[in-house]
């Protein structure tokens, strides 16, 4: 697999020429924190000659350091109230990229600590800034035989470890990235799900995919309906991949995840026109960072929970096949649903899969249930690059999105919480009487008020989960990820994906 191999160094003596490393990368606030001499000196020295080190990412010449390179990256705006750790990152992306172009391949990575509370994970997000700097699209690795840039970065800490956490945390990166910023044909749902058999074998997690046509228009009908127009192709047709985690000794929570996984989206016959259409091989974002997640959990295996996750795959093709809106498709849950606009497939695959995961918890120990989608272009509207968590008043009420907000933020992925209202289920109201509720309207989620939310109350009703309500026998929490905005960056179109929000979800589950 192409990633960064993170190494743990704790002696300080590896800066110096002969340890095996040839480069020097200091990420610090300041020059006069850095609590090095060696490299304090040598920094201060060169601020005296070139006036941009310690203001900006600077390479210098550094005779007796290891490769005689000294690369300075200063971390600005720490004073500033509304920055956040991700500015570590920042100067860790723009360190590394200099270490690559001036030819290091075993650079050493120091991140001056910090006692201020919002930046305990600096060093961490740094690392992980650097991950996701020199990762390269797996067609780009195909094509040319690229191989990774670094033998190894060396994670200079006097006080901890890192290197096993980071690790398995970029390995679960680089499996998400490669299934969502691959192009449709080489990762279509055939082979999205062929790639993460391939990443699974022989590792803890249980895999199975559901594949035939029968069982899957039997027991994912609002799924099957977005796909019946790709199963005359069969390079084309959709799957259900189904991943289990299942740790050492007792089990003290579950928690059961529904991936988006629309290898394409075309549109389907609300076809998508006027090259809205560019982009949409990255509509599987949320499935590939589930998929993910269970890499990292396959290396780190912690304690006490156990996972579940169901990744719908599908292609909204357009043809003689395809689903229309007016009809009218019994979802797994048995609730009648009147389709509003094809492309609003997203939300009719994740209602079937929280069917089958919602039958699952009820019998499960502490379960929480989350659907992680490219859902809308309203939350991009709402919150920019920043995925929403939209949950049910079960979740609301243990503080559920709350408690992954301040996780993913303490580790450089940011959350925004969206409230679900009553309005929220008054917008699928399905007015007709003909069906139980109706999938959403005709225009575009960015021009509907409250775009991104009332999905969430759709998925609840649409899978049965509404039933499961605080007053409910068996109360279930339900979080909705609406991670449009996050899922890449860059340009929204072809930009780098970034696994989001793999590294969020990941602390949440160990620490909940």
């Amino acid at each position: 697999m192409f990633q960064v191999n993170f190494v743990d160094v704790q002696a300080e003596n590896a800066i110096f020429d002969g340890e095996g490393w040839d480069a020097v990368v200091v990420v610090t606030p300041d020059l006069v924190s850095i609590g090095i001499d060696e490299i304090s000196l040598l920094a201060e020295h060169g601020a005296k000659v070139d006036k941009r080190v310690g203001k900006s990412p600077t390479l210098l010449f550094a005779p007796g350091l290891a490769g005689g390179r000294l690369i300075i990256a200063p971390v600005t705006q720490v004073a500033d109230d509304y920055a956040d750790v991700r500015i570590y990152g920042d100067a860790a992306r723009a360190a590394i990229a200099i270490a690559k172009d001036a030819g290091a391949k075993r650079p050493l990575l120091y991140v001056v600590p910090s006692a201020t509370p919002k930046f305990g994970f600096a060093s961490e997000v740094a690392a992980l800034a650097c991950g996701q700097e020199l990762w390269q699209t797996l067609e780009l690795r195909e094509a040319t035989g690229l191989t990774p840039a670094f033998e190894a970065i060396g994670l200079l800490s006097l006080t901890s470890k890192k290197s096993q956490l980071l690790n398995a945390l970029e390995a679960g990166r680089v499996l998400a990235r490669d299934l969502c910023g691959t192009e449709p044909e080489r990762m279509s749902a055939k082979a999205f799900a062929e790639y993460c058999l391939q990443a699974f074998k022989g590792s803890v997690i249980k895999t199975a995919v559901v594949e035939d046509r029968d069982i899957l228009e039997r027991d994912y009908p609002l799924l099957s309906a977005v796909a019946r127009s790709s199963f005359a192709v069969g390079r084309h047709q959709p799957r259900v991949v189904k991943l289990e985690y299942l740790p050492e000794g007792e089990i003290t929570r579950t928690f059961l995840f529904a991936g988006k996984g629309v290898v394409y989206d075309t549109g389907g016959a609300d076809l998508k026109v006027g090259g809205a259409m560019a982009g949409m091989s990255r509509d599987k974002g949320g499935a590939s960072a589930v998929a993910g997640l269970f890499k990292t959990l396959s290396m780190l295996k912690p304690k006490g929970i156990r996972v579940i996750a169901e990744l719908g795959l599908v292609r909204n093709s357009i043809g003689s096949e395809a689903f229309v809106t007016d009809e009218i498709i019994t979802s797994h849950a048995g609730v009648r649903v009147r389709i509003g606009n094809t492309d609003a497939e997203g939300r009719l695959v994740l209602a079937d899969l929280l069917s089958h995961l919602r039958i699952k918890a009820v019998s499960a120990v502490q379960p929480e249930l989350f659907s992680v989608a490219t859902l809308t272009g309203h939350v991009v509207r709402c919150y920019g690059s920043y995925p929403a968590a939209v949950e049910n008043a079960v979740a609301s009420g243990a503080k559920c999105a709350q408690t992954l907000a301040l996780q993913a933020s303490q580790w450089g992925e940011p959350f925004e919480v969206s409230t679900l209202r009553r309005e929220d289920f008054a917008k699928i109201r399905e007015v007709s009487g003909a069906a139980d509720i109706l999938s959403s309207n005709n225009a575009p989620s960015s021009v509907t008020a409250r775009g991104h939310q009332y999905p969430a109350a759709f998925l609840l009703k649409a899978s049965g989960l509404f039933e499961h309500g605080v007053n409910a026998a068996i109360p279930l929490a339900y979080t909705h990820l609406d991670i449009a905005g996050s899922a890449t960056e860059g340009d929204p179109l072809y930009g780098k994906p970034t696994a989001s929000p793999l590294v969020g979800l990941y602390q949440y589950l160990i620490n909940r």
